[in-house]
């Protein structure tokens, strides 16, 4: 099992309104193996996006475990890890396309899509000339133009900035992906590209967790889907 969420609930605090308690999620059951997509289904506000930022540690989960399998077969418990233990397993074992881009500032679009790969490397030169090898083949699949890779992508559109963002975070192959409505501002074409990248990535045995505005999008990739609503606490 590549994740195992077990009775998770999330509430927050609202300090500038006298502490008031805003209740999301209530006793989240959900199992996840690899080679499967999970399309999570509901109407806004239900806690979609709050589910995979929870599953990613962007979120503490308030009362429930949430189990990740890492490399190795070893079980990290995100509600107990430590800071070092979750950067580990964001950069080997979980990839997470949010709906934004956030990069660092005059970082060229080709270095910020081969960020991933130079990481940790043994011969940081030739990781950096691997890496670059492999952005231009993801850029040029998603159509990103060729005269637009040594620029920062915070000079982009909206589309060409997600596509950079799908990129960034597809490109190393890792067990478990979280995807939060990665087609919201991409074209057909883009959006088919995307399509086929999320099927071949479950066709290699990653589970895929996702949110999807576009109904035809989920549909094409779904071999499972999860009403988020029945995880909604009445309080």
């Amino acid at each position: 099992m590549m994740l195992q969420m077990k009775q998770v609930s999330k509430r927050f605090t609202l300090h500038h309104q006298h502490g008031a308690q805003l209740h999301v999620l209530d006793h989240v059951n959900l199992s996840v193996t690899g080679g499967e997509c999970v399309v999570l289904d509901g109407p806004s506000g239900m806690g979609k996006s709050t589910l995979l930022k929870l599953i990613y540690a962007n979120y503490r989960a308030t009362s429930g475990q949430i189990e990740v399998q890492q490399a190795g077969g070893t079980v990290l418990e995100l509600t107990q890890a430590t800071p070092r233990e979750l950067v580990r397993m964001r950069r080997d074992t979980v990839g997470y396309v949010s709906q934004f881009l956030r990069v660092i500032p005059r970082v060229s679009a080709l270095d910020v899509v081969a960020e991933s790969l130079v990481e940790d490397a043994a011969d940081p030169a030739d990781a950096i000339k691997a890496g670059r090898d492999q952005a231009r083949i993801w850029l040029s699949r998603l159509r990103i133009p060729e005269r637009l890779w040594s620029l920062p992508p915070a000079t982009f559109s909206g589309g060409e900035q997600q596509r950079v963002n799908i990129a960034r975070n597809m490109i190393k192959p890792r067990p478990l992906l979280l995807l939060d409505e990665p087609t919201a501002s991409l074209d057909a074409a883009n959006t088919q590209t995307v399509i086929d990248l999320i099927q071949e990535a479950v066709a290699r045995g990653t589970a895929v967790v996702g949110i999807f505005h576009d109904a035809h999008v989920g549909k094409a990739v779904a071999t499972r889907r999860i009403d988020v609503a029945q995880f909604r606490s009445p309080a």
